[in-house]
């Protein structure tokens, strides 16, 4: 999946890094300030969508009268020390990572999250110095599964979308990977167990971990020596 690539794009939560029970407790926690259960609808209702966009959509469904800026700062607030100390690099994303570098490959992240909290978990696990390029979906015009992010993220990188690989966990991101004209390999997640059958019909590639990346399994059994 490597073969003849200019440049590999992650997203952050649920590919690059196992985040993503992070938002379904802070979900809980957030919505419980206000006596308010979480709607069995809730996460596929704001799957691909950008943090401000999930802002907008909480305020709107659940009739909050904080402002936009000031759900996303509680959010942020509430994420920080979870993602500072719990979440961690997928296994193999280190030594893909490593691979890329060492082979041209430019990389770069399109990502839902917050810029904040995107900054401080590569920098927590000492990756932030392997990305050209970290674009999240509040500087995009329409959040996944819209190809937009995507498409910004290989300009900015100055290749073509034809030559990007994108890793994503979500149906919607596998579709804004694909709209934008990329191959799309599927990552494996528990939190969307749920779409597994549908994230290996429409994506291109599929993997557990980055560990089943050939390139990946080599580099390991290399340092294990």
């Amino acid at each position: 999946m490597l073969h003849k690539k200019e440049a590999v794009i992650f997203d952050m939560d649920g590919s690059l890094v196992d985040s993503m029970w992070v938002w379904k407790d802070i979900d809980i926690e957030y919505l419980g300030k206000f006596g308010l259960d979480i709607p069995d609808d809730l996460q596929m209702a704001i799957e691909g969508k950008s943090f401000t966009e999930t802002a907008e959509y909480f305020k709107e469904r659940f009739f909050l009268e904080d402002s936009i800026e000031d759900i996303m700062a509680d959010w942020n607030e509430m994420a920080w020390h979870k993602y500072r100390t719990r979440v961690m690099l997928k296994p193999g994303a280190k030594e893909l990572l490593d691979y890329c570098r060492a082979h041209g490959i430019k990389l770069g992240i399109a990502t839902s999250n917050s810029r904040q909290i995107v900054d401080m978990v590569l920098q927590e696990r000492g990756v932030t110095e392997y990305f050209s390029c970290i674009m999240t979906g509040c500087e995009a015009k329409k959040g996944k599964p819209a190809p937009d992010i995507y498409l910004l993220t290989a300009q900015q990188l100055s290749v073509s979308p034809e030559s990007c690989l994108v890793f994503e966990d979500i149906v919607p991101g596998i579709q804004a990977g694909k709209s934008a004209g990329m191959e799309v390999c599927a990552v494996d997640d528990d939190y969307s167990a749920y779409q597994s059958q549908e994230k290996r019909d429409r994506a291109d590639y599929y993997i557990r971990d980055f560990r089943d990346i050939p390139e990946v399994k080599e580099m390991l059994q290399v340092r294990r020596q």
